[in-house]
């Protein structure tokens, strides 16, 4: 061997695997150009909070959040520049990504804010009160 490493039939590189990984299998993607998008979340003291990774885009124009009967749902778009290019590794075109809310969650109350190339939205979850209820019994 000269030191490189020779790429076996049938076999895929780490980077194809991961480029593979993320862009899910195959057969989920009905919508050609439609990728998923990286989210975190988490819910803490009556607050749900998403956040989104969607750098190099204008919030402003590019992206449109909805909620419809507790599922939020988020889509963006990043255009192609008509640059001449050797080698792009970025994606272009529509990204999504949707998620049920948590039961109670005010879908309408919630705000987003994007910043460094993240988008974070945060939506109330009044907590509910779980208390023993007593019910009087009546004599007829």
């Amino acid at each position: 061997m000269t030191g490189m490493i020779e790429r076996l039939p049938g076999w895929t590189t780490l980077p194809d695997l991961l480029g593979w990984v993320e862009a899910g299998f195959p057969a989920t993607h009905a919508v050609p150009g439609l990728h998923g998008i990286r989210v975190e979340e988490h819910l803490t003291e009556g607050t749900y909070v998403l956040r989104a990774e969607l750098p190099g885009i204008d919030p402003a124009k590019d992206v449109e959040i909805t909620v419809d009967e507790g599922v939020l749902t988020l889509r963006a778009e990043r255009g192609e520049k008509t640059e001449e290019k050797h080698r792009t590794e970025f994606r272009y075109g529509t990204f999504a990504r949707s998620v049920r809310l948590p039961a109670g969650a005010k879908g309408d109350e919630a705000t987003a804010e994007y910043k460094d190339g993240v988008l974070t939205i945060t939506v109330p979850v009044p907590e509910t009160k779980t208390g023993t209820t007593t019910i009087k019994v009546r004599q007829g």
